[in-house]
């Protein structure tokens, strides 16, 4: 498990990198080399810095561009610097969680509360609220009354945790940005994350129009009136007199009365 600065430490670090112009994380793998020998020696290899290169206190500094003297100048000042706060007290890692020595250990981890994510680069618990931090995968897992939110850090790279005054949760975690907002990360699983769906359902059921059911109107029954069927045999008597007076043949009678009848 990787060790964690301390808030102090890690504002002291950020300091320290927006003032030379090189990044948080570069910056933190040179305190993380200095670390090892309490802050008079390094030995790294960073892209920003050169590549490979080695530094020591009392003078020698060596960088892979060695005719580069701007960059060398900006070594030495770095790892000045950093050895100072170091040897002052002033940059500290926070104390490691104890881990168990026992052959189960790596089972114990992977069935831990934050789930399948792995292992953790740190992890701590504070005011009733535990975290685990994972660097690597930009992931952050909060624990708090029972209840697991799995962040998204994005491009933080979370190097302190401290005391919450207010707000969702008991602890703040800090970054190469300053203090987190939580509520800026998008939520990974959880039940924050369980109620966007939702909504989402709810919205589009308020927003989206109801089919419309169209009742026919009645169809109005077309039944013949008395008048109609009076005009009717009205026009049969007159086939009458004209089949009488040999005008029409009987088949033309029969066959126009049969289709006045049929009409009734």
């Amino acid at each position: 498990m990787n060790p964690i600065f301390t808030d102090a430490s890690f504002q002291n670090i950020t300091a320290i990198a927006n003032r030379y112009g090189i990044s948080v994380n570069a910056v933190t793998e040179l305190t993380n080399t200095l670390m090892r020998s309490n802050g008079t020696m390094a030995q790294f290899n960073i892209f920003e810095l050169g590549g490979g290169g080695q530094w020591m206190q009392g003078g020698m500094t060596m960088v892979g561009d060695m005719f580069n003297n701007q960059l060398k100048a900006t070594v030495d000042g770095l790892c000045n610097e950093l050895s100072n706060l170091i040897q002052q007290g002033n940059i500290q890692y926070k104390p490691l969680p104890k881990v168990e020595n026992n052959s189960n250990s790596q089972a114990n981890f992977q069935q831990n509360w934050w789930g399948n994510l792995g292992f953790p680069n740190s992890t701590g618990s504070q005011n009733n609220t535990s975290y685990a931090i994972f660097s690597n995968i930009n992931r952050l897992a909060i624990q708090q009354n029972g209840k697991v939110t799995i962040f998204d850090t994005l491009d933080h790279q979370i190097g302190g945790v401290g005391q919450q005054q207010g707000g969702n949760y008991s602890v703040n975690f800090s970054s190469q940005y300053g203090v987190v907002d939580l509520s800026t990360l998008p939520i990974i699983s959880g039940t924050a994350a369980k109620q966007e769906p939702e909504e989402f359902v709810n919205d589009y059921a308020q927003n989206t129009p109801q089919e419309q059911v169209i009742t026919p109107e009645p169809v109005q029954n077309n039944t013949i009136t008395n008048d109609s069927e009076e005009d009717i045999f009205v026009k049969i008597e007159k086939l009458a007199n004209l089949k009488s007076k040999e005008i029409i043949s009987k088949e033309e009678f029969e066959s126009k009365k049969a289709e006045l009848l049929a009409r009734l």
